[in-house]
Protein backbone atom coordinates (compact mmCIF):
# COMPACT_ATOMS: atom_id res chain seq x y z
CA UNK A 1 0.00 0.00 0.00
CA UNK A 2 1.34 3.39 -0.82
CA UNK A 3 1.62 6.21 1.70
CA UNK A 4 -1.40 8.17 0.41
CA UNK A 5 -3.72 5.15 0.66
CA UNK A 6 -2.53 4.43 4.22
CA UNK A 7 -3.09 8.05 5.24
CA UNK A 8 -6.56 8.06 3.68
CA UNK A 9 -7.52 4.81 5.41
CA UNK A 10 -6.01 6.07 8.66
CA UNK A 11 -8.30 9.08 8.47
CA UNK A 12 -11.47 7.35 7.26
CA UNK A 13 -11.41 4.27 9.52
CA UNK A 14 -11.82 6.23 12.81
CA UNK A 15 -14.66 8.24 11.27
CA UNK A 16 -16.49 5.08 10.25
CA UNK A 17 -16.01 3.59 13.72
CA UNK A 18 -17.27 6.77 15.38
CA UNK A 19 -20.38 6.87 13.17
CA UNK A 20 -21.11 3.22 13.97
CA UNK A 21 -20.83 3.90 17.70
CA UNK A 22 -23.06 6.96 17.40
CA UNK A 23 -25.73 4.91 15.64
CA UNK A 24 -25.57 2.25 18.35
CA UNK A 25 -26.06 4.89 21.05
CA UNK A 26 -29.25 6.09 19.39
CA UNK A 27 -30.78 2.67 19.01
CA UNK A 28 -34.22 2.24 20.53
CA UNK A 29 -34.11 -1.55 20.31
CA UNK A 30 -34.28 -1.84 24.10
CA UNK A 31 -37.84 -0.45 24.05
CA UNK A 32 -40.86 -2.45 22.90
CA UNK A 33 -42.48 -0.14 20.35
CA UNK A 34 -45.39 -2.58 19.96
CA UNK A 35 -46.49 -1.97 23.57
CA UNK A 36 -47.59 1.07 25.51
CA UNK A 37 -47.58 1.49 29.26
CA UNK A 38 -49.54 4.21 31.05
CA UNK A 39 -47.79 5.63 34.08
CA UNK A 40 -49.82 7.79 36.45
CA UNK A 41 -47.64 9.26 39.12
CA UNK A 42 -45.67 12.08 40.67
CA UNK A 43 -42.63 13.65 39.03
CA UNK A 44 -39.49 12.93 41.03
CA UNK A 45 -37.02 14.54 38.61
CA UNK A 46 -37.20 16.27 35.24
CA UNK A 47 -33.85 16.81 33.53
CA UNK A 48 -34.38 19.01 30.50
CA UNK A 49 -30.89 18.55 29.08
CA UNK A 50 -29.16 16.85 26.18
CA UNK A 51 -28.51 14.29 24.85
CA UNK A 52 -31.90 13.03 26.10
CA UNK A 53 -34.47 14.62 28.37
CA UNK A 54 -35.15 12.32 31.33
CA UNK A 55 -38.15 12.08 33.62
CA UNK A 56 -38.39 9.98 36.76
CA UNK A 57 -41.97 9.32 37.82
CA UNK A 58 -42.94 7.64 41.08
CA UNK A 59 -45.89 5.34 40.40
CA UNK A 60 -47.96 3.94 43.25
CA UNK A 61 -49.38 0.41 43.10
CA UNK A 62 -52.53 0.71 45.19
CA UNK A 63 -53.04 -3.06 45.47
CA UNK A 64 -49.52 -3.81 46.70
CA UNK A 65 -49.14 -0.57 48.63
CA UNK A 66 -45.74 0.04 47.04
CA UNK A 67 -44.18 2.66 44.79
CA UNK A 68 -41.84 2.25 41.84
CA UNK A 69 -39.66 4.88 40.20
CA UNK A 70 -40.01 4.69 36.43
CA UNK A 71 -37.18 6.15 34.34
CA UNK A 72 -38.53 7.67 31.14
CA UNK A 73 -36.20 8.66 28.32
CA UNK A 74 -37.34 11.28 25.83
CA UNK A 75 -35.91 13.04 22.79
CA UNK A 76 -33.38 15.85 22.88
CA UNK A 77 -34.15 19.27 24.33
CA UNK A 78 -34.66 20.61 20.80
CA UNK A 79 -37.03 17.79 19.88
CA UNK A 80 -39.20 18.31 22.93
CA UNK A 81 -39.06 22.11 22.68
CA UNK A 82 -40.39 21.87 19.12
CA UNK A 83 -43.31 19.84 20.54
CA UNK A 84 -44.08 22.54 23.11
CA UNK A 85 -42.07 21.32 26.11
CA UNK A 86 -40.16 23.80 28.26
CA UNK A 87 -37.71 23.50 31.15
CA UNK A 88 -40.64 24.55 33.38
CA UNK A 89 -43.15 22.00 31.98
CA UNK A 90 -42.63 19.56 34.87
CA UNK A 91 -41.45 20.09 38.43
CA UNK A 92 -40.84 17.61 41.24
CA UNK A 93 -44.18 16.94 42.92
CA UNK A 94 -46.30 17.51 39.80
CA UNK A 95 -48.78 14.81 38.88
CA UNK A 96 -48.48 13.48 35.34
CA UNK A 97 -49.75 10.66 33.16
CA UNK A 98 -47.17 9.33 30.75
CA UNK A 99 -47.72 6.93 27.87
CA UNK A 100 -44.48 5.25 26.84
CA UNK A 101 -42.93 2.20 25.22
CA UNK A 102 -41.61 -0.01 28.06
CA UNK A 103 -38.21 -1.64 28.26
CA UNK A 104 -38.20 -5.15 26.79
CA UNK A 105 -36.50 -6.61 29.87
CA UNK A 106 -39.36 -5.66 32.21
CA UNK A 107 -37.38 -3.12 34.22
CA UNK A 108 -39.22 0.12 35.15
CA UNK A 109 -38.01 2.18 32.22
CA UNK A 110 -39.61 3.45 29.04
CA UNK A 111 -39.38 5.70 26.00
CA UNK A 112 -41.79 8.65 26.02
CA UNK A 113 -44.74 8.72 23.60
CA UNK A 114 -46.80 11.48 25.23
CA UNK A 115 -47.51 13.08 28.58
CA UNK A 116 -50.69 14.56 30.02
CA UNK A 117 -50.10 17.28 32.59
CA UNK A 118 -52.26 17.93 35.66
CA UNK A 119 -54.12 20.73 33.80
CA UNK A 120 -55.08 18.34 30.98
CA UNK A 121 -52.48 19.58 28.47
CA UNK A 122 -51.12 16.69 26.40
CA UNK A 123 -47.67 16.97 24.85
CA UNK A 124 -46.13 14.55 22.39
CA UNK A 125 -42.60 13.21 22.46
CA UNK A 126 -41.69 15.13 19.31
CA UNK A 127 -42.91 17.89 17.00
CA UNK A 128 -45.81 17.19 14.71
CA UNK A 129 -47.48 14.68 17.03
CA UNK A 130 -49.24 16.78 19.67
CA UNK A 131 -52.62 15.48 20.74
Amino acid sequence: MNRQVRLTLGFIAPLLLASTLAQAHHSSAMFDAAKDVELKGVVKTFKFENPHVNIVVTVRDEKAGTTTDWYVEAASVRGLAMAGWRRSTLKPGDTVTIVAHPLRDGQPGANLVKATLADGTTLAANAGRNY
